[in-house]
C-alpha cells in the first residue's frame, strides 16, 4: 500500500536525521512560519475567512481585523497556542492520551469557556459525510478504546498508515462538540514529529482531496490508505523543502 511513497519517506527521514540538530533560533523561525500557513489553512478548512495574510498580522502583531468576526480571531490565536503546545508535548516524546488531546482540544477552543476540555453531551450529525458519529455516552469508552488500540495500528504498518488510521477513527468519534477537525490534524503532527518526521499542512485547497479521505474509509473501499498517501505526499514535500535549508545551515556552521 503506498509502499514507493512510504519508502521515499524513509528514505528522506534518514537523510533529515543525518543533519540534526538545526540551531535552536532557525528551527523556531521555521516551525513560526509552517505555524501560521498551519494555522491558516486548519482554520479554513472549517469555515474560517481569515486570509493567510490576515492570520499573520493576528499572530505576530496583534492586529485585529475589524471586518471579521471575534471568534476567527480567537480560532487563530488558539490553534497558535494549541501548536505550541503540541510542539512541546512531542519535543519531550509524551505518549498519547486522552489527557492530551482534551489538553490541545481546550485550547483549539479557547472561544468556548464551556465546553472547552470535555467531551460533548449531545448527538450530532455530519452532513457532508452523511454518518452519525459516538453518542455521547458511549465517548469516553470509544476514547479509550482508541488510545489503547493504537499500539496495535502501528503493528506491521509504516508510522503513517497508523497515524492516518487513527485520524479517520478519532474523527469518526467526534468526540468534541467543536473543533475536532483542528485538534485531530493537530494529533496527526504531534505523531509525526515523535517519529521523527515533519509535521504536514493539509491545504484548504485541497480539502475536497481531504474529505475524499473519509469517504473511502467510511464508505464501501472502507481503507485508510487513501489518507496516508495523502499524508505521504505532503510528508515527502515538507522534506525535500526542509532537508537543503538544513544542509545550508549546516554547512554554515562548519566554516
Amino acid at each position: 500500500m503506498n509502499k514507493p511513497l512510504f519508502g521515499r519517506v524513509d528514505e528522506l527521514k534518514e537523510r533529515l536525521a543525518g543533519l540534526r540538530p538545526l540551531a535552536p533560533s532557525a528551527l523556531r523561525r521555521l516551525r513560526e512560519d509552517f505555524m501560521i500557513e498551519n494555522t491558516y489553512d486548519s482554520n479554513a478548512i472549517e469555515g474560517c475567512t481569515l486570509t493567510l495574510r490576515e492570520t499573520a498580522l493576528i499572530l505576530k502583531e496583534d492586529i485585529t481585523i475589524g471586518e471579521k468576526p471575534l471568534r476567527m480571531h480567537l480560532d487563530a490565536v488558539g490553534h497558535r497556542d494549541a501548536f505550541w503546545y503540541m510542539i512541546d508535548i512531542a519535543d519531550k516524546d509524551d505518549p498519547l492520551s486522552e489527557r492530551r488531546i482534551k489538553e490541545l482540544y481546550s485550547l483549539v477552543l479557547m472561544s468556548d469557556a464551556q465546553c472547552k476540555g470535555k467531551y460533548r453531551n449531545v448527538p450530532v450529525a455530519i452532513q457532508e459525510a452523511n454518518r452519525e458519529p459516538s453518542q455521547p455516552h458511549l465517548i469516553p469508552q470509544h476514547m479509550e478504546e482508541l488510545i489503547a488500540g493504537y499500539d496495535g495500528m502501528k503493528q506491521g504498518k509504516h508510522i503513517i498508515e497508523a497515524i492516518a488510521e487513527f485520524h479517520l477513527r478519532f474523527e469518526d468519534i467526534h468526540p468534541f462538540i467543536d473543533g475536532n477537525g483542528r485538534t485531530g490534524r493537530l494529533i496527526i503532527n504531534l505523531e509525526l514529529i515523535k517519529a521523527g518526521l515533519l509535521p504536514v499542512n493539509i491545504k484548504f485547497t485541497d480539502r475536497r482531496k481531504y474529505y475524499g479521505c473519509f469517504d473511502d474509509y467510511y464508505g464501501e473501499k472502507q481503507t485508510y490508505g487513501t489518507l496516508a498517501g495523502l499524508l505521504a505526499s505532503y510528508e515527502i514535500a515538507e522534506l525535500e523543502r526542509y532537508i537543503p535549508i538544513a544542509e545550508y545551515a549546516g554547512a554554515e556552521k562548519a566554516q
